[in-house]
């Protein structure tokens, strides 16, 4: 019997919101760190360089499970990584939580590193591979729906810890400090992701790399039925058959020798995505809240606003990408992003530091930084945040895709462990105003980037993608 289009969409959503609950882990490890960096720095006496590498060990694992996701999931499958990394997730939680000194915390801390570098490359192209190229975008932004919602649940939960407490650092339940249950909270999601992924079948473009045409097309029927499915798998094996085995010496173009442009450009917007310096806000907000007089009472408040706008930025991404295109939105956003930095960094000019580096602003420099980083925010998810992602699963040919994509990968992770571990390094030598303005400047330099290297991909079915 004949499928709805209804059952098509309602199958094909099913498993695309399954694949991005690996974007809701993303986002809630990356979160989760937020409510902590007071607690880790009281629990294991670190200096400010010390608290900001406990902070970006996790991205140092992210890079490497980045790097090496793709290749892996080329041999295992999309779902069989995503299933370890899940596990991966869970075990870091529980290290993290335990953790009785720095090394032990770093060690927990790379493992989750691992799962999230893999989550956050093989989640969008899982989606890229089971969606039709007329929705791709639209279902491919539930990745950075999914961070932000994650972000919002570990703000929510940091929040009511910290106010069951009395303080991130106070004994919460079973005598353990409060912040030693913010990281054991993500077990709950880690065991959803595990056992909802043992639901969805594999990635159909794998399956029939792999031989395994049968398989290949009864996933394929359940997303377009038997006709489509069959002409489907012949596109697939005709682009299969003109390439070879992947490999990283794929990401040259075999007439010039060079690197392609395609793999720049994938390298460049995964770096810029990081380099504007979005992840200051997720991983330190609390902290500069703080640095600019609010309680922490207030500063978690304005973490979980934060999270709300984002989630609902990226809801109406979601329905402007596959409409104005990925390119006209990554250009907006740039524009945005610089504009709204450039005015945090004038107001916070105005303020005054005192011996322990702790600023004071007046009333209105202050709201207006407050109210500049929100609408920073709301650019970034706007474009950048969702829009990369849909890129980085779709952007790349068949043949170099699992390659590009750990360059990729490996390229946004170093840049968000670059930002990440220099911001307390820069709150300490150039304050707010300097890590502001250079956050700036990477937002002004993306723009002549995208309108350069990016190519719009927008409809493009993945066997027409050209490197």
């Amino acid at each position: 019997m004949r499928q709805s289009a209804t059952s098509y969409a309602g199958f094909i959503a099913l498993i695309s919101g399954v694949a991005t609950i690996g974007g809701f882990l993303f986002g809630f490890d990356s979160g989760v760190i937020n409510g902590t960096v007071e607690g880790l720095q009281q629990a294991f006496h670190t200096s400010s360089a010390g608290t900001g590498f406990n902070v970006a060990s996790v991205l140092l694992g992210s890079a490497v499970g980045a790097f090496a996701a793709g290749s892996l999931a080329d041999v295992y499958g999309r779902r069989s990584i995503l299933i370890v990394s899940a596990v991966l997730f869970f075990l870091s939680a529980i290290g993290a939580g335990a953790a009785n000194g720095s090394a032990m915390f770093v060690v927990a801390r790379l493992i989750g590193g691992f799962a999230v570098g893999a989550a956050s490359v093989l989640s969008p192209a899982y989606v890229a591979e089971v969606t039709p190229a007329a929705t791709r975008g639209k279902l491919s932004t539930l990745q950075q729906i999914m961070i932000n919602v994650g972000l919002l649940g570990s703000f929510i939960s940091n929040a009511l810890l910290a106010h069951f407490a009395g303080s991130a650092m106070h004994p919460l339940w079973a005598g353990l400090e409060a912040w030693r249950w913010m990281f054991w909270m993500q077990t709950i999601p880690s065991a959803v992701f595990f056992f909802a992924l043992l639901t969805i079948p594999e990635s159909p473009r794998y399956l029939v790399a792999r031989g395994r045409g049968q398989e290949a097309h009864a996933v394929l029927d359940k997303i377009m039925g038997d006709a489509e499915a069959r002409r489907k798998i012949g596109e697939i094996e005709a682009s299969l058959n003109r390439d070879h085995k992947p490999s990283l010496a794929d990401l040259k173009d075999p007439t010039t020798g060079k690197i392609r442009r395609v793999v720049w450009a994938g390298v460049g917007i995964a770096a810029f995505q990081q380099l504007v310096g979005i992840n200051v806000i997720f991983y330190y907000g609390s902290v500069l809240w703080q640095s600019i007089g609010y309680t922490e009472a207030a500063s978690l408040g304005f973490n979980i606003l934060t999270g709300v706008l984002a989630v609902i930025s990226c809801l109406i991404s979601s329905n402007l990408v596959d409409r104005v295109g990925r390119k006209p939105l990554l250009l907006v956003g740039s524009a945005g992003m610089a504009v709204m930095l450039v005015i945090v960094a004038i107001a916070l000019s105005t303020g005054t530091t005192d011996a322990h580096n702790k600023m004071t602003l007046g009333y209105t420099p202050g709201m207006i930084a407050v109210v500049s980083v929100y609408i920073y925010s709301i650019f970034f998810n706007l474009s950048w945040g969702p829009v990369v992602w849909v890129m980085l699963g779709e952007m790349f040919p068949n043949q170099v895709r699992g390659s590009a994509l750990a360059v990729s990968g490996l390229s946004q992770w170093v840049a968000n462990f670059a930002i990440t571990m220099t911001f307390p390094i820069l709150l300490g030598s150039i304050g707010l105003v300097g890590a502001y303005a250079v956050y700036a400047f990477f937002a002004a330099v993306s723009i002549p980037f995208v309108a350069k290297l990016v190519h719009e991909t927008k409809g493009v079915e993945l066997e027409a993608m050209q490197g």
